[in-house]
């Protein structure tokens, strides 16, 4: 039976888009958890968002009136993607058996998809920069930048996150950074690919990263020799100040802008410095009753890294597991938590390994929306979701589309400066 790649692309649709975008609604926690929309059209997407009462109240006598204070959220989409290479041979070898073709395609299928949404759970935890961690500015950079002698860059413990960087993925060195946040630099190279390091290693113990390929900012430092500055740092390929709005951009403004808003009481989250301490239950239900205080609503869920989990474990006389189920697909799947008890009920605490180790994040979901650009996915636009690769025997299939997170930030509350 010849090779068709329509009607391959056709059994492809049909086998696997239902079940990625099962995997994308439901495999992570914020993302099974959080609303979905798919009609984000036009160039922006204008909300009309209430941020104070109508007033106009009074006794005695008949009050003045007075309107209530709306302003437009506006939030702009972002491109996000992921490419999966398969080999025409393989394609060949498996058309001739649906099943075999099956079998072959489920593999790549599911690891696009699982990388994905691995970057999708990590932006939700940033800032919009990109910036995947920092040089320690006191460690110089060796190597060459090959793969006998890759560049090894040590990153700065304050911002560490060791599940921000695997194997396989492709940084991009951004320099000139502000001291207080990430914005400000410059990624190396900009769009171009002449200037992508290959993430040949992580070593946790030491902070350090082995990158392979080109990098006339790194070559300088190992030439110096020099550190990598805390000015500096990495961010996933392309994608310096590209990524969607996230939980630490939300949560840790204290000026500017949200969202063409400006920062003020009712469009700020409720922040909590706990200058350097350990967490104790005592500060958890501090932050509930702030944030319930502030809105009238209670968060719906905690979530924190493992270490903090870690501490908050030891302190819990009780330990009741429960099932916080998906809201977008009923039934699908669930998590497990240990619940905390506040005036408002049973409040589920969760752990991810995206969110940063320094900061534990009081969410109430239910102000947490993801809106998409319709037909989010794979992409078959041409009739075909396989794409012959230039000058090479494969095809090459792409997943996701444009879409921005939209996070109120009055419903939210971080816990931040923790000590780890």
């Amino acid at each position: 039976m010849a090779f068709s790649l329509t009607e391959t692309s056709g059994l492809f649709l049909t086998k696997f888009q239902a079940r990625s975008l099962n995997h994308y609604n439901s495999k992570a926690l914020l993302d099974g958890r959080i609303k979905k929309q798919y009609d984000f059209v036009g160039k922006q997407k204008n909300i009309e968002t209430e941020l104070s009462f109508s007033g106009g109240v009074g006794a005695k006598i008949l009050p003045l009136a007075n309107t209530s204070v709306v302003e437009q959220c506006v939030i702009t989409a972002t491109k996000n993607y992921a490419r999966c290479i398969v080999d025409r041979e393989s394609l060949k070898a498996a058309s001739s058996n649906e099943g075999a073709f099956q079998k072959f395609m489920a593999y790549p299928v599911k690891k696009t998809v699982e990388s994905f949404i691995r970057n999708s759970g990590r932006m939700m935890f940033g800032d919009g920069s990109g910036i995947l961690g920092r040089g320690d500015g006191s460690t110089n950079v060796t190597g060459a930048g090959t793969t006998g002698s890759p560049y090894i860059v040590t990153l700065r413990a304050s911002d560490w996150n060791v599940s921000n960087f695997e194997e396989q993925d492709y940084v991009q060195v951004v320099t000139g950074l502000n001291a207080g946040d990430n914005l400000g630099g410059s990624a190396e190279g900009g769009d171009a690919q002449t200037n992508l390091l290959l993430v040949q290693e992580v070593v946790p113990a030491s902070r350090q990263i082995k990158l392979v390929g080109s990098s006339p900012v790194l070559n300088a430092l190992v030439s110096g020799p020099a550190a990598f500055a805390t000015t500096s740092g990495l961010c996933m390929q392309s994608s310096y100040l590209a990524e969607p709005q996230g939980l630490s951009g939300v949560c840790m403004a204290t000026s500017g802008s949200l969202y063409n808003i400006p920062v003020k009481r009712r469009w700020q989250s409720q922040q909590i410095d706990a200058l350097g301490q350990g967490i104790v239950t005592d500060a958890l239900n501090d932050a509930i009753l702030k944030q319930e205080k502030a809105t009238g609503e209670a968060p719906k869920m905690i979530v924190m890294n493992y270490n903090q989990m870690r501490k908050i474990l030891a302190q819990l006389e009780d330990q009741k597991v429960y099932n916080l189920p998906n809201k977008n697909l009923k039934g699908a799947m669930s998590f497990s938590g240990v619940e905390i008890m506040t005036s408002r009920g049973a409040i589920g605490m969760f752990v991810d390994r995206f969110c940063p180790e320094d900061k534990i994040f009081l969410l109430n979901d239910d102000h947490i929306v993801r809106h998409h650009r319709p037909d989010f996915g794979w992409f078959d636009d041409d009739g075909t979701v396989f794409l012959r690769t230039k000058d090479e025997d494969t095809y090459e299939a792409r997943y996701g589309g444009y879409y921005q997170n939209l996070i109120d930030p009055t419903f939210q509350t971080v816990i931040h400066n923790l000590s780890k």
